[in-house]
């Protein structure tokens, strides 16, 4: 496959992230703050992101598994990893906690325990995704590509 073919995969599959709901438009400018002085910013942030995500999950696997479970507590990981996943442009994700954060406000633990394992597909999928578009972005620059920008709105 040419670099042009690499290409232009690589942006149909983007597109499709934001068609499908995945990424929102906090991600593309995420991307422009990427440069030649910085060629990794995103996968370090996305990185970061994935690993605050894991710790946050386990935290939230083993708050609601206690026998008294600490609604507060449950709610301050919820509204932490909203606020991670927002800042990347994960938007699935942050939607799945919004309706997450409601259950803890109503202290229903069922509801929750559904909620968690409904983050953590969403989170499971866009981290798969995420991890996708980074091997077709190393393949375009092995190749001796750019990786093309996305326009706002595109």
């Amino acid at each position: 496959m040419d670099v042009g073919q690499m290409q232009r995969q690589w942006l149909d599959y983007t597109r499709s992230l934001f068609i499908e709901g995945f990424l929102d438009n906090q991600f593309l400018q995420l991307q422009q703050l990427q440069d030649e002085n910085n060629p990794e910013f995103v996968v370090e942030v996305v990185s970061l992101f994935f690993d605050d995500s894991e710790r946050l999950l386990k935290d939230l696997n083993f708050a609601l598994d206690q026998q008294g479970v600490d609604f507060k507590k449950v709610d301050a990981h919820v509204h932490q990893l909203k606020g991670s996943s927002s800042s990347i442009g994960a938007q699935r994700v942050k939607n799945a906690c919004i309706a997450f954060r409601n259950f803890c406000e109503d202290q229903n633990v069922e509801a929750c325990l559904r909620c968690l394992q409904q983050v953590k597909q969403e989170y499971c999928l866009v981290k798969n995704k995420l991890e996708t578009l980074f091997r077709l972005e190393q393949q375009i620059v092995a190749a001796g590509g750019s990786i093309p920008m996305m326009e706002l709105g595109f």
